[in-house]
């Protein structure tokens, strides 16, 4: 597991982008090799795809062979509804970049058959080969993706009920109108994250420092989901310095003992440039 700590929210979205700009590149997809990507939504990555988009538009970096893959939608909310996951994705992120529409996959929340919608994409994201890397952020409580405090650590793409702490955090998107926030959603597990050959997490902000807290440096436990990433073998918790605040001295200092090496993955930085013909 690495921690990397950066100084603040832009440097921390910068790493990260750069981290996910170099995955791509040097994976070299192509028409017969797609790099997968799983994506999230919420205020925390919004940094990040503002910086893969102007790597795009100044030609280092290409989304024509990416698929993603989203970690949740709500329910009932139509997928042209501005606060709705679909929305948020298509004006924050992909009508930026060249990524083909058939490759963007995220959940339905308006299929008939809802479990059918979850299986169905799980068997998308199998016969997509798997995620080579998901990105992912928390909540205040820990909760990645939809996964609230309780969830099966093994858990796949499922229907949830949102946490009343969720729907009241959410009520912001929604004129602070709780009767306006939707109160289910479909996400995928916190099994189908782990199943990702790597995973990268993204905690920014004084309320995210318990999260981390509990995420680096106590034990696994299903309360707090974001947790079960200590045991993936391949996964980087991205960070400010206002997220450490609930850290120990001697975690912050080890971990910042390591930012040497662990700016050896961003640096140097590939472009798209260096591969063409």
């Amino acid at each position: 597991m690495k921690l990397v700590i950066l100084d603040d929210y832009e440097q921390a979205s910068e790493w990260a982008a750069k981290y996910i700009r170099n995955k791509i590149i040097k994976f070299l997809p192509s028409e017969d090799k797609y790099f997968t990507l799983g994506l999230p939504t919420g205020s925390t990555p919004l940094g990040c795809y503002r910086k893969l988009i102007e790597y795009h538009q100044a030609g280092d970096l290409s989304f024509k062979y990416v698929k993603t893959f989203n970690m949740d939608e709500y329910v009932g909310l139509p997928s042209g509804h501005p606060e709705s996951y679909h929305s948020y994705m298509w004006n924050n992120f992909f009508k930026f970049v060249d990524i083909q529409p058939q490759n963007a996959h995220i959940l339905n929340g308006n299929a008939s058959d809802l479990q059918a919608e979850c299986d169905s994409f799980e068997k998308k994201i199998a016969d997509a080969g798997g995620i080579d890397l998901f990105v992912g952020g928390i909540g205040p409580d820990g909760h990645i993706a939809f996964n609230e405090p309780g969830s099966s650590l093994v858990s796949r793409t499922r229907v949830k009920t949102l946490a009343k702490d969720t729907i009241v955090a959410n009520a912001r998107f929604f004129g602070n109108d709780l009767s306006k926030v939707p109160t289910m959603t479909l996400t995928v597990g916190v099994g189908t994250v782990m199943d990702a050959r790597e995973v990268m997490i993204l905690i920014t902000g004084a309320h995210k420092a318990f999260a981390l807290y509990k995420a680096i440096e106590e034990g696994v436990n299903h309360m707090w989901t974001v947790s079960a990433f200590q045991q993936h073998p391949h996964t980087v918790f991205v960070c400010d310095e206002d997220a450490t605040l609930e850290l120990r001295v001697k975690t912050v200092k080890y971990f910042k003992g390591l930012m040497h090496v662990h700016n050896q993955l961003v640096d140097p930085l590939h472009s798209m440039k260096d591969h063409k013909d």
